[in-house]
């Protein structure tokens, strides 16, 4: 596999809006952005994946575009998004831009447009259908609950929007909205861009008729044609959100040699925390040993053709510490040992702010203090289907997407430094202990933990690209593996309970490189892990 930079990246995920506030708005901007950008280069990070900022009403904040070309006002101006880039360059750091393609806001003139008469230009841009029989076409759901066919009354014809009503689906079939799609890349890409990260792209081949969203059978022709059309050509990283995606469906993306995407995320591990056949909400105890097979299924299986992205968290994601570490009395211990476990493995890895500092879920008592779309219609959803409001709350705290968005913890002060207005979303009372302030102070923080395995990834090709071996015979609970060079080899372990575990340790001449307790002496022979305790020990084979 020809080595590329992105390889070797370590990447950053900015939610704009929740990450600083300049203008006291209680809304993050681009200058906010630009404010924190040595921050970002000191932790060590060469890429940010920024979320979206163009223009939109906000009905899921800022994944309804209504201008790919503009600038939300609350974010900023063109002029702020373009000194983003540059400024970022000059500390070495890409910017990734969300790209949100398999709908608009139904606000884009598109739509506006499409939505006039049945004649409109635009019509063909989205997706419409009949009634059947008085009623919708057919019994596709909405991600976000409900049917996912809206009835447009003007016309008569409902139109399809797999997220949000006011998220209609572009009709991709229709070459015209691939052309507009890859010219609007090709802006984004001379203003000189690091690449794009593509929102639920796997659905953009859908075929609504036969109630196929995902992994349509033209998917990979029309990103093959986006490739050749925009960034083939150009050394610019991609990666495709990918919830339905097996091990052989992402080496079609990856593949360099189909000239597609540079790599996905996949979701396997994410959902093993939810019952069977059931939706995200829906909980169950994470299996130990199933996440420890889901990984490094993901590890082994991709070779040469394909590439892994890693991570716990994301904007839509619940606080990794929360979900499945100890967010109490082992919140640092636990912090660590998900780092370890994650940077030390092949692939590209990306951090979600303030998952370097450890911040945690901010659980809630009542729907009044949700601002989530996909939580609110849930809520509504359910209650009508007689789950007790109890019950629905602890589904929205244990999964709800807001838990992701309460503002970056900078310091200990009202707002946690995130604004001096009133925050648009509420700060988690914790940041008077969890803050970057601390964070930096403190030598044995999380955040150095994560700025010293972004610098072992730097610094050592066999942390990139080694072979990945699991290590079996371990209790449940110990998640521990090697990486394989010519000349070198690292053990990782992690103990992923509150509970001591005995592991034993291969023989070899290893010295101590990173650790998530005071620790002077190399681990030999039986040893008992600590709760949640996780190191990486490093052999010469030479």
């Amino acid at each position: 596999m020809e080595k590329k930079w992105w390889h070797q990246s370590v990447v950053y995920q900015v939610y704009p809006r929740s990450f600083q506030d300049t203008n006291g708005d209680g809304i993050g901007d681009l200058q906010g952005v630009i404010s924190r950008l040595d921050y970002l280069s000191y932790l060590g990070i060469d890429t940010i994946w920024l979320s979206p900022v163009y223009e939109s009403p906000n009905d899921d904040n800022g994944y309804d575009i209504s201008d790919y070309q503009a600038i939300m006002a609350e974010f900023g101006t063109m002029a702020d998004m373009e000194q983003l880039i540059s400024e970022a360059k000059k500390r070495g750091i890409k910017i990734i831009m969300d790209l949100v393609v398999n709908h608009t806001s139904d606000e884009h003139i598109w739509f506006v447009e499409a939505r006039k008469n049945k004649d409109n230009p635009y019509r063909d841009y989205y997706i419409w259908r009949d009634p059947l029989n008085d009623d919708v076409p057919n019994q596709l759901r909405s991600i976000f609950s409900g049917s996912a066919w809206q009835l447009d009354e003007a016309t008569g014809q409902y139109y399809l929007h797999l997220y949000s009503k006011k998220q209609p689906d572009l009709n991709w079939e229709n070459e015209k909205v691939r052309q507009e799609i890859h010219q609007m890349m090709n802006f984004w890409i001379d203003k000189g861009i690091g690449g794009f990260r593509m929102d639920v792209i796997d659905t953009i081949g859908k075929l609504p008729d036969q109630g196929i969203t995902n992994n349509g059978p033209k998917l990979h022709e029309y990103l093959q044609e986006m490739n050749q059309a925009t960034f083939g050509d150009k050394d610019l990283m991609t990666v495709g959100e990918t919830w339905g995606a097996t091990t052989e469906i992402a080496k079609l993306y990856s593949d360099p040699k189909r000239n597609e995407l540079s790599m996905i995320f996949q979701f396997e591990h994410v959902g093993l925390d939810q019952q069977k056949g059931k939706d995200k909400w829906d909980l169950q105890p994470l299996s130990i040993s199933e996440l420890k097979k889901v990984l490094s299924k993901w590890q082994t299986s991709l070779g040469e053709e394909g590439w892994n992205s890693l991570f716990w968290n994301n904007h839509d994601l619940p606080r990794i510490i929360s979900r499945w570490g100890n967010d109490q009395k082992y919140r640092e211990e636990s912090g660590k040992m998900f780092a370890i476990l994650l940077h030390m493995m092949k692939g590209t890895p990306y951090i979600y702010q303030g998952e370097e500092i450890g911040m945690t879920n901010y659980p809630i008592s009542d729907l009044s203090e949700v601002e989530d779309i996909e939580s609110i219609n849930m809520y509504h959803e359910r209650l009508a289907a007689g789950y007790s409001k109890e019950e629905i709350l602890r589904s929205i705290n244990a999964k709800g997407r807001d838990n992701a968005r309460t503002p970056m913890q900078w310091d200990n002060s009202e707002n946690a430094g995130f604004t001096t207005g009133t925050p648009w979303l509420h700060v988690n009372p914790n940041h008077q202990e969890i803050n970057v302030e601390n964070a930096l102070k403190n030598k044995e923080s999380i955040f150095y933990t994560y700025k010293k395995l972004i610098d072992l990834r730097k610094k050592n090709d066999s942390i990139v690209w080694g072979e990945y071996q699991l290590v079996h015979d371990t209790p449940e609970e110990v998640f521990a593996y090697l990486r394989l060079a010519a000349n070198e080899k690292w053990l990782v372990v992690g103990n992923i309970s509150d509970k001591t575990q005995k592991f034993t340790v291969p023989n070899g001449d290893f010295s101590l490189v990173v650790t998530n307790y005071p620790q002077e002496t190399v681990p030999k022979g039986e040893i008992v892990l600590r709760p949640y305790e996780a190191f990486v020990l490093h052999a010469d084979n030479k």
